[in-house]
């Protein structure tokens, strides 16, 4: 079956409005919040006696009260004067007050929930709203799967703010993705009531080049005054930098190293600095402002990508508080980061990010500035959580049959799937009893990796794995057009034994194996076929750990708690099989993630990601 695609917009992604993420438009509610702010009207809540985070002045007021009504706040001060013989009258004694935390980049199907679940996760530590860029899902069934994420998570009070995915496929011409989306996409999609921007902007080459249609995708976002976010991920900050912001570019999560943190700041650009499950950038980048007295307002805190386990275990935005505290970021500056500083960011502080008169009501109450134990979160002054549950229910949401039915691969898969000619560049058969070729060295909390060359053993024409070495096959096989095509080669980093493989393989999602034997990486393929998409661990003809995904073969229908335990058991059978990395489902998931440096694997072959050319795999050194 497939998904259909149309430019239609149905009822609920009609025309654009300001206040959209708002309970209540602002200049419907301003006159009951005069009256409110001067006692004339009784607030509907008070919040008395908190300790109130300004993030307007980076300050502690003490015993301050915040008066709500409309779903805004309409005072803050001393609120006696606000209080009716209705209002609902919260006591905050001993607590701090913060605004309502926003994640400034996420990709919610790496929670591998629907997105209503991932709402009641996020919301019960704290998150009042994401900027969600959905390119996961795009990639496999265009923006009618957007759509239909959108619809799931409106059924929660969670902010989810719509940046357009830009990149469909990530990068042109390396990689065949379920669908595409181009400018006139991105044009009908301003208008979309839930849209605030251009997702992550990964085609940088492409920008640096003129190419139209990256151009015109920028273009779009900005004639609809929305923010175009980005995706700069090489190791320069010069020329290359100035024209990629130039292009109209607001922020960028792929800082790995403190001076490309500081070269976007230093130039404009938003850094947002990434404390994901898999990718832990914060220990670097946080040296960029730690260690020097410089204006933070440009510095935002993401997470980019969460596991369910993660979010179940340490929580999400209040997770990377505590961490950026560890770091040596003062609590305050912290908190702007996930604040202000991104409601700013998106052009959207005039309702979002403060504690102030007029604002939406989206308030956290914690414990303390170290740990940041979230007791209450309150969505446009109704309260959406309490001591770490949500209050708001979400069933399952009935996914169309088009979004759990696509794995096709079109053909068998066998252990003689799995069998890499050796051959070189020329197509010329190899002699001897070994080759040398090139390998992508992944790294534990790392989203780059590095293309070393290795020599692997030559048997009966085919070149195999060297599991003592560290050394295994890899194989992406298209899984959205039954093409048939597929991309052989080499990783290490997983010291594994035995096979994984996967759909959640970005950005095209095509089928990843990786393995020491054709035996189990057969086995583990097939199983995720039969299922319908998701992970696996299989060794010795035995599968040790799975975790299905039918939605997209990204997501699922369960729970938080649930999924968390399946993608535990997934981790302890890496364990078992000798990985030692964190996530590692998470890393391996990047490897045909062909934007990326250095060396990538995608469904049409080895991908040098600093030329932006393919590759062959065996390589003659001099």
């Amino acid at each position: 079956m497939r998904f259909p695609h149309s430019r239609e917009q149905p009822e609920e992604f009609g025309a654009k409005m300001i206040n959209r993420f708002c309970k209540t438009a602002l200049w419907e509610c301003s006159k009951t919040l005069i009256a409110v702010a001067q006692g004339h009207e009784p607030a509907e809540t008070v919040i008395r006696n908190a300790k109130l985070v300004n993030v307007n002045t980076r300050e502690i007021q003490e015993d301050a009260d915040v008066a709500i009504a409309c779903g805004r706040i309409a005072y803050v001060g001393d609120a006696n004067h606000c209080i009716g013989a209705s209002t609902r009258v919260i006591d905050a004694s001993g607590m701090y007050l913060s605004p309502g935390f926003l994640d400034g980049h996420i990709h919610v199907e790496s929670s591998m929930m629907g997105a209503a679940q991932y709402a009641r996760a996020v919301v019960a530590h704290g998150t009042v709203g994401i900027y969600w860029d959905p390119h996961e899902v795009a990639n496999v069934v265009g923006l009618q799967g957007v759509k239909e994420m959108v619809k799931d998570v409106r059924r929660t009070p969670l902010k989810a703010m719509v940046t357009t995915p830009s990149c469909v496929p990530a990068v042109p011409g390396f990689e065949d993705t379920g669908s595409r989306i181009d400018a006139d996409d991105v044009a009908e999609t301003m208008a979309w009531d839930c849209v605030v921007g251009l997702g992550e902007m990964m085609n940088f080459p492409g920008v640096l080049a003129g190419a139209d249609q990256p151009l015109e995708e920028i273009a779009a976002t900005l004639k609809a005054d929305g923010c175009v976010t980005g995706h700069y991920s090489v190791p320069e900050t010069d020329r290359g930098l100035n024209a990629y912001i130039s292009s109209g570019v607001r922020c960028c999560h792929e800082s790995t190293r403190p001076e490309d943190a500081l070269a976007k700041i230093r130039l404009g650009m938003y850094a947002q600095f990434r404390e994901g499950s898999a990718w832990r950038d914060l220990s670097r980048l946080a040296q960029a402002i730690k260690e020097t007295d410089l204006d933070t307002r440009l510095c935002c805190l993401v997470s980019d990508d969460t596991h369910p386990n993660t979010l179940a275990r340490a929580g999400h935005i209040d997770h990377i508080l505590r961490r950026a505290v560890e770091e040596g970021i003062s609590p305050l500056v912290a908190l702007q980061m996930v604040t202000i500083n991104t409601a700013t960011c998106f052009h959207m502080d005039h309702e979002l990010g403060s504690i102030a008169p007029g604002k939406c009501a989206d308030l956290v109450l914690f414990d303390n500035l170290a740990d940041f134990n979230v007791s209450l979160t309150m969505i446009d002054g109704d309260v959406a959580a309490i001591d770490g549950a949500a209050t708001f229910d979400a069933p399952a949401y009935d996914y169309p049959s088009w979004m759990t039915d696509t794995v096709r691969i079109g053909h068998e898969i066998t252990p003689q799937s799995f069998a890499i000619p050796a051959v070189d560049a020329h197509g010329n058969a190899l002699e001897g009893n070994s080759a040398r070729v090139r390998v992508a060295e992944m790294a534990s909390g790392r989203v780059d990796d590095r293309e070393t060359r290795r020599t692997v053993p030559l048997r009966n024409g085919l070149l195999e794995s060297d599991p003592d070495q560290d050394v295994l096959k890899a194989f992406v096989f298209e899984r959205h057009h039954e093409t048939g095509t597929h991309g052989c080669g080499f990783v290490s980093g997983f010291g594994i034994t035995g096979a994984l493989a996967q759909t959640v393989a970005h950005d095209a999602h095509n089928l990843l194996v990786v393995g020491s034997n054709d035996e189990d990486m057969a086995l583990a393929a097939n199983t995720l076929v039969e299922c319908g998409g998701g992970a696996v661990a299989v060794r010795d003809g035995k599968v040790l750990g799975l975790v299905k995904l039918p939605i997209a073969g990204l997501m699922n229908d369960k729970p938080l708690e649930e999924v968390a335990l399946e993608v535990d058991g997934l981790e302890r059978a890496w364990e078992n099989m000798g990985c030692t990395m964190v996530s590692p489902f998470m890393t391996m998931a990047l490897l045909p993630l062909a934007c990326i440096p250095e060396l990538r694997l995608t469904n049409r072959g080895l991908v040098d990601c600093l030329k932006f050319e393919f590759v062959p795999l065996v390589v003659e050194e001099q």
